[in-house]
C-alpha cells in the first residue's frame, strides 16, 4: 500500500474540476473529484463507498485498467504537466478497504418476477448480472468452462490480477440470489431461441474466445495467447518451451511472455513489428515482462518457422520500418531468430460461425451488431463486452454491459406496466 504522506500529495494534486474530464473519460463515468476529495479529507471509508456504489470492480480496474488512456489521459493537469495519479488512489483505497474487511454490498430493492439470461461470466456478463439483480430480477448465468470469471479468471495471470479479487464479486452475486450454471456453452449446451422461451431477456457477455493467427509450418510448440494463458492460469505448466518467442506488442503478449518465464522457458522474447512508440502495450506491463528478463525486439515480423520433424528449431524474421504509421518490410532485411516455442498474442476475435447459427447479426468487423443501448437484431437479446467492441478494456466491457442492463430494465419494466395497464 502506497505510503498515505505520499497519497495525501497525490490527491491535494487534483484541481477538483467542476467539469470533471476524468469522470468522462471513465467508462464507468466514476465520480473521481468526489472520491479524491475524500481522501483529502482523510475519509476512506466515504472515498471506499463513492467508488463501490459505482462499480464493484474497481479494485479490479485500479490493477489492471489503462488510466493513462481513459481518467487520467482526460485530466486537466496533463496537458501541461502530470495528470493526476488517479489509478494510485483507487488502488490505495482498495487496498485501505481490504485492510479494513470491507467488503462490497449488494441490495436488492424489490423482488421482480421477470428472468434473465446472461450468457459468460466475464466482467461483462457479471457487471449485468449485478445491476439486474440489484433491481430484483432473477437473473441465471451460464458459463462454458467449469470455472467462473472469464479473461478474469483464466486470461489474466495471477502475478498481475490476484484471483480473489474476481472470486469475491462472484461469491457476494451467489450469496444475493444470483443463479451459476457451468459448462454450458453457447450454441452446444444452450441456444438462444430455447432461452428465449424460459427467460423474459437475454444477453450475451462471452467474449472474444477466437485466437488470430497465421500460418508459420507446421510445428509442435505453437500456441495461441488462449491455451498458453489457461495452461499457466489452471496450473498445467507446459514443459520444454526452451527459448520461447511471443509474437504480439499488447498486454496479453506482456502476460504470455511473463507467463513463460514462471513456466521454466529457458529465455522469453517478445517480437514486434512496429517501435515503441507504437506498441499499445502499457509501460508499466512492459517494464514488468523486462524486469522479469524478457527480451522486446521491435521492428521486426516473423516469416515463417524453420525446423525438421515438426521441432521448431529458428524463426525466419525480417526487419521493419514505421512509414505513415504502418510496419513496412525493408527489403533483403531477412534474418533467422532462435526459437522453440512460438506465442501468438496478436488478438482475439468474436466466435463468427457460432454468433451466425444463433441467428445473432454481425457487423463488418466480425463483431456483434448492437444499437446504442446494447441491442442485438433479435429481440429481447442484448450484449456487451469484447463481443461487440474490438479492443475493448475490461472497464469498457463494464460500461457497455451497464448500459445493456439498463435497456434490459426498461424494455421489461414498460412490459409490466404496460400489463397492468391494460389489465386496470
Amino acid at each position: 500500500m502506497e505510503n498515505r504522506e505520499e497519497v495525501l500529495k497525490m490527491a491535494n494534486w487534483c484541481l477538483g474540476c467542476k467539469l470533471k474530464p476524468c469522470s468522462k473519460g471513465c467508462p464507468m463515468n466514476t465520480n473521481i473529484p468526489e472520491f479524491i476529495n475524500e481522501i483529502k479529507n482523510e475519509n476512506y471509508k466515504k472515498a471506499y463507498n463513492i467508488l463501490t456504489e459505482n462499480n464493484i470492480f474497481t479494485h479490479i480496474c485500479s490493477i489492471i485498467c489503462p488510466q493513462e488512456d481513459q481518467c487520467e489521459g482526460s485530466c486537466i493537469r496533463g496537458i501541461k504537466q502530470t495528470p493526476t495519479n488517479i489509478g494510485k488512489l483507487e488502488k490505495f483505497v482498495n487496498e485501505w478497504a481490504e485492510e479494513n474487511k470491507l467488503k462490497v454490498q449488494l441490495k436488492v430493492e424489490k423482488e421482480i418476477d421477470n428472468k434473465v439470461a446472461i450468457i459468460g461470466s466475464g466482467p461483462a456478463g457479471l457487471e449485468c448480472a449485478y445491476e439486474l439483480r440489484k433491481k430484483g430480477f432473477k437473473v441465471t448465468v451460464f458459463e462454458k468452462d467449469e470455472d467462473f470469471g472469464g479473461i478474469l479468471k483464466y486470461g489474466i495471470p495471477d502475478f498481475r490480477l490476484e484471483k480473489d479479487k474476481i472470486d469475491n464479486i462472484i461469491n457476494m452475486l451467489k450469496e444475493n440470489g444470483v443463479e451459476f450454471k457451468n459448462n454450458k456453452k453457447l450454441g452446444k449446451d444452450i441456444h438462444i431461441d430455447e432461452l428465449k422461451k424460459e427467460f423474459d431477456a437475454v444477453f450475451i457477455g462471452i467474449g472474444a474466445e477466437n485466437p488470430s493467427l497465421y500460418s508459420i509450418g507446421d510445428f509442435n510448440n505453437v500456441y495461441d495467447s488462449d491455451t498458453f494463458l489457461r495452461a499457466y492460469n489452471n496450473k498445467k505448466f507446459l514443459k520444454n518451451l526452451g527459448k520461447t518467442v511471443v509474437i504480439g506488442g499488447g498486454n496479453v503478449a506482456m502476460d504470455c511472455s511473463r507467463a513463460a518465464v514462471k513456466m521454466g522457458a529457458e529465455e522469453v522474447s517478445i517480437l514486434y513489428r512496429r517501435d515503441r512508440e507504437h506498441m499499445p502495450a502499457r509501460e508499466v506491463e512492459l517494464e514488468d515482462a523486462i524486469s522479469d528478463g524478457v527480451k522486446p525486439v521491435f521492428l521486426t515480423r516473423v516469416i515463417k518457422g524453420i525446423g525438421e520433424n515438426r521441432k521448431l528449431e529458428k524463426l525466419e524474421c525480417i526487419k521493419t520500418k514505421i512509414v505513415d504509421n504502418k510496419a513496412i518490410d525493408i527489403v533483403n532485411s531477412e534474418f533467422t531468430y532462435d526459437a522453440d516455442t512460438v506465442v501468438f498474442a496478436i488478438g482475439l476475435r468474436p466466435n463468427k460461425d457460432l454468433l451466425e447459427k444463433e441467428g445473432i447479426a454481425l457487423n463488418d468487423w466480425g463483431l456483434i451488431d448492437v444499437k446504442e443501448d446494447g441491442k442485438t437484431n433479435l429481440d429481447g437479446v442484448f450484449a456487451g463486452g469484447d463481443v461487440m467492441e474490438s479492443k475493448s478494456t475490461v472497464c469498457r466491457a463494464l460500461g457497455s454491459s451497464r448500459k445493456a442492463a439498463f435497456s434490459i430494465m426498461k424494455k421489461l419494466l414498460c412490459v409490466v406496466i404496460g400489463i397492468i395497464f391494460f389489465a386496470m
